[in-house]
């Protein structure tokens, strides 16, 4: 298939700009497989399509505050820095990979400096695109004093499309209730609808959440430029499957219950760690998986995802899962009835 089998009309007052009030109250599409059936619900009414014995597998993974404003040392010139990955080999090494903004103004050798009293210094060295540096970070401290500082200084980092600044509420909401092992820089989004009273009401029912990581990259968000999609290169992203997360999965698998991948990054993180035997593997590693029509998925056999963009990697693993002509009237349906878009948008439920 090409990417512009994934290209529909998509009006921008349909891009959320604001989380539902409550986490379980976003609108949720349940979209059958085996018919092409679509309900509409509410995302609580989850529960009524899980039974005990069955799995949710979710990323754990935590947001860090990786937007920084700071100011160039001697022209004092504003500037942006968005961290993107920790680089370090030796503790107190501090040497992460960065965006910065203006790009043509920040070189190599320029010391740039955040916070009012000028709290925590960076200095360039090194350029690796055209906006992409790696910054050293001049702190003495500890590890815990450092992600104190930026915990300080850091915004919260809302994707391009939400077009307004991070306000506070945000460090909250654009972060899963589960979550707890920093490292993202975007937050697997299909997460953010589970409240702690629904997961509760979930594991009442015998429903069990299966717990994995995978540090969410911008690579996420990255659009494709090239039609012919096997061609299409994904960024690496870092995962880690703990045994009991395998063990819980493979049992249900075994045990023919439903598993349901929750978001996109959960469904990569499996689908990269696969047996001979199609079980799920325990273990950590890093993953660039792309999946795009045609795939044959071996573990998840439903899912939870957010309502995506035209032609994203993220709209075209959902067409490989539920079906391409499936997910493509369900997603003309969504903008029909005015369903909200992107990261703090509604749900879709694929049984």
């Amino acid at each position: 298939m090409k990417l512009s089998d994934f290209n529909f009309e998509l009006p921008k007052e349909l891009i959320a700009q604001y989380p539902a009030e409550n986490r379980h109250e976003s609108r949720l599409m349940v979209v059958h497989r085996d018919t092409g059936k679509i309900e509409h619900r509410i995302f609580k009414d989850v529960l009524e399509y899980f039974d005990d014995g069955d799995v949710m597998i979710v990323n754990n993974t935590k947001v860090f505050p990786a937007r920084l404003f700071g100011r160039k040392e001697k022209t004092g010139a504003k500037i942006e820095v968005f961290m993107l990955r920790d680089l370090s080999v030796r503790p107190g090494e501090r040497l992460w990979d960065v965006l910065v903004e203006p790009a043509r103004k920040i070189r190599v050798g320029n010391k740039l400096y955040f916070g009012d009293d000028d709290e925590l210094v960076a200095e360039v060295v090194d350029n690796t695109t055209s906006r992409g540096r790696t910054v050293r970070f001049l702190y003495d401290g500890d590890d815990d004093g450092f992600r104190e500082i930026l915990a300080k200084l850091g915004h919260t980092p809302l994707p391009k499309y939400i077009k307004r600044p991070a306000e506070d509420f945000d460090r909250e909401r654009y972060q899963t209730v589960y979550a707890n092992n920093e490292g993202a820089v975007a937050a697997p989004t299909a997460g953010l609808h589970f409240s702690r009273e629904l997961m509760k009401r979930l594991e009442i029912k015998g429903v069990e959440f299966a717990e994995l990581t995978l540090h969410v990259g911008l690579g996420t968000f990255r659009s494709i430029e090239v039609e012919d999609l096997s061609k299409h290169k994904m960024d690496a992203e870092y995962y880690h499957i703990p045994e009991r997360a395998a063990e819980l999965v493979n049992k249900a698998k075994e045990n023919n219950r439903k598993i349901c991948a929750v978001g996109t990054t959960s469904m990569r993180t499996i689908e990269s760690s696969v047996s001979a035997t199609k079980t799920l593997k325990s273990g950590e590693g890093w993953t660039n998986l792309f999946v795009h029509p045609p795939y044959d998925f071996s573990i998840a056999n439903s899912m939870i995802t957010n309502f995506h963009l035209p032609k994203t990697s993220l709209i075209i693993m959902i067409a490989a899962f539920a079906g391409h002509d499936i997910t493509m009237k369900a997603y003309r349906e969504a903008v029909r009835e005015k369903y909200r878009f992107y990261s703090y948008g509604d749900a879709m439920l694929i049984v």
